[in-house]
């Protein structure tokens, strides 16, 4: 399973969104309704579903699901050199 798919499998557990709503543009606000403390939750689910560790800070400062999936895919390679 890619990257993508995990990132969107996380996000429909974590904001009890339907899979199938969740899109690379889909907005972690404005379109999956997620406040702040959901926010911090599904960072630790990212990191708990990929054994890595991000900085919060900049890990808030994603906005959509795409976003996500790129910031992820960087933060795997710099963990795994």
């Amino acid at each position: 399973m890619d990257i993508a798919q995990r990132v969107k499998e996380v996000v429909s557990r974590q904001l009890n969104v339907r899979l199938e709503n969740i899109k690379e543009d889909s907005d972690f606000v404005n379109d999956l309704g997620a406040d702040s403390m959901a926010s911090i939750e599904l960072v630790a689910a990212f990191e708990s579903e990929f054994d890595i560790e991000m900085d919060e800070d900049e890990a808030l400062q994603v906005k959509n699901v795409g976003e996500a999936v790129k910031y992820i895919e960087n933060v795997i390679k710099e963990q795994q050199a």
